[in-house]
């Protein structure tokens, strides 16, 4: 062994000993046998004896060598850090014998590899959520920002509220309706194709062993699902508090973010990412990777919704400047936040991270996030310029979020160039939408409705239309880097007509069941008084009507 390092070999203890026995009776037994047998002293048949019984002892003296040789490899071996050898059966080795050795050995390694899978993916999805988590600064710094500086707290508490109501709401009832089964026969298809039905409340995420402690699968486990989803869901309900702000009641407000994450979003994740009706159709499946139309079109139909239910704030007029954003700063900071929440929201839904091609999947979806957000920007900025001749900051962090929007259902499946072509579609898109808005009277102060709506719809048709697959012959949508295939594996051709025409339903699907349920919500809140805040209240300013301390910024302390 090592210097300083006990030998922990129990053959080690006695062997030496031994040896010594066993020499000395080896050197007395050939004086006896030389010197004895000439004098006559001791019969022949007796020399026999103990030289059948000399030869036994050496037998054993050769086990005792290698038992030792053995233990004193394994050892350095175990010192030196190097993997253990895999047990080899003892006596003749057959090949029955060598192959349940292989295959033990395969089956722990397949175990080992679970598990280690497990942990990277865990590891992967929790540092993920936490960036879209991350995005609720960044969309409380942009929604406050754009507005009135005498209602900047109110805007802080909504998105406060937000996240508090709606993470209760899909702890209750959103994962359950979004995730929750039962399936199909094969385990595939969501059984009504509608809605979920188990999980409430996190009923059965644990479960106990016989001896009464809770047994954990190796593998990925549904609390991980529960938290990276719920990030997705917390973030469609906030793009809905910037388009009502300045205006609606804070409680009006929890009572539609508690009704969107607790029912209206989880319908939605149900049809398409649970495996719901919609990827039966065609047999093609609906290709949004991370939410253009599942996350943002959701959100900006809500906000739609609501700011033309709610009204325009008192004396509005787009060309005011009174009702222009307060703070540049704010604005700009709140676009960087949600840009770098994005690369969570865009890469981790590759829902892994466990192998090269996981890696360069993520890879490719983060460089795609990047160059749309990009262009994006910069083409909202010239288009403003050219217009205006002035630089418009804000609108260039629009045209980023929209660019950003616009990749975020074909981020997994277009390349590069594609990207730069869908973000730059993608800005000019936002402005058509925010004139069009703004022509319809609608006062929605964030732009969610076209940031997330609009851009959300061409999100979908871009990722059907810009998909790598080899030309128009081959698809790949979900499969990532390969191709759609058949079940004798070869590649499926010209479904990517079928593609587009599944993501187009989808959106009109989306655009109904939110615009409907919507509508229903703030009508109702509307109509018992409990929607808008009083107009005295509403002139003042929410933050001194309503909050304490009465002033969100105090200059003079």
């Amino acid at each position: 062994s090592k210097p300083g390092i006990p030998c922990n070999c129990p053959l080690a203890v006695n062997t030496w000993p031994m040896l010594g026995t066993l020499f000395l009776s080896f050197a007395a037994l050939l004086a006896q046998v030389s010197f004895g047998a000439s004098e006559g002293d001791v019969a022949t048949v007796s020399h026999s004896a103990e030289v059948a019984q000399l030869r036994l002892e050496i037998a054993q003296l050769r086990q005792l060598l290698d038992a030792t040789a053995t233990a004193s490899h394994a050892l350095e071996r175990r010192l030196l850090g190097e993997p253990p050898k895999s047990p080899m059966p003892s006596g003749a080795l057959t090949k029955l014998s060598v192959d349940n050795v292989m295959q033990s050995t395969n089956d722990q390694f397949q175990e080992d590899y679970k598990d280690l899978k497990g942990a990277m993916d865990s590891l992967w999805l929790i540092l993920c959520g936490a960036m879209v988590m991350f995005m609720h600064p960044g969309f409380a710094m942009l929604e406050t920002g754009c507005s009135r500086a005498k209602n900047a707290q109110s805007v802080l508490f909504k998105n406060l509220l937000n996240v508090t109501v709606a993470s209760l709401a899909w702890y209750i009832f959103g994962f359950a309706f979004a995730y929750g089964g039962p399936f199909e026969d094969n385990g595939t298809y969501l059984y009504n194709g509608f809605i979920g039905a188990k999980g409430f409340a996190g009923h059965a995420f644990l479960k106990e062993d016989d001896t009464g402690n809770m047994a954990i699968s190796p593998g990925t486990s549904t609390m991980l699902t529960w938290f990276f989803q719920w990030a997705f869901c917390t973030a469609a309900a906030t793009i809905v508090s910037g388009a009502v702000a300045q205006r609606v009641k804070s409680p009006a407000y929890a009572i539609y973010a508690f009704l969107m994450a607790g029912f209206i979003y989880p319908v939605v994740v149900a049809w398409t990412w649970n495996n719901g009706w919609i990827m039966k159709v065609t047999n093609v499946g609906y290709m949004d990777f991370a939410g253009s139309g599942v996350v943002h079109l959701t959100g900006g139909i809500g906000a739609l919704t609501g700011a033309f239910i709610l009204g325009p704030r008192i004396n509005w007029h787009p060309d005011d400047p009174a009702f222009h954003p307060h703070n540049v700063p704010l604005v700009v900071l709140g676009t960087f936040i949600l840009w770098f929440g994005w690369y969570g929201f865009n890469c981790g839904s590759t829902l892994g991270l466990h192998d090269a091609g996981t890696g360069a999947l993520a890879a490719q979806v983060a460089m795609n996030t990047t160059v749309a957000a990009s262009t994006g920007g910069i083409i909202v900025f010239l288009i403003r310029y050219a217009k205006i001749r002035k630089y418009d900051v804000v609108a260039m962090c629009n045209g980023i979020l929209g660019g950003l929007v616009s990749i975020t259902a074909g981020c997994g499946n277009v390349e590069t160039g594609s990207a730069l072509v869908i973000g730059l579609i993608g800005g000019i898109v936002f402005l058509g939408s925010a004139t069009l808005v703004e022509k319809m009277d609608v006062d929605d102060p964030v732009d969610a409705s076209s940031v997330h709506g609009s851009c959300g719809i061409w999100g979908l048709f871009a990722a059907a239309l810009f998909d790598w697959g080899k030309g128009t012959y081959h698809f790949h949508g979900w499969n990532g880097f390969t191709c759609m295939k058949e079940d004798d594996g070869t590649c499926r051709t010209w479904i990517g007509g079928r593609a587009f025409g599944v993501n187009f339903a989808m959106a009109l699907c989306i655009i109904t069941w939110v615009g409907f349920l919507s509508t229903l919500a703030f009508w109702g809140l509307k109509v018992s008084g409990l929607l808008r805040v009083e107009p005295e209240k509403e002139k003042k300013g929410a933050d001194e009507s309503s909050h304490s301390p009465s002033k969100a910024y105090n200059f003079s302390s």
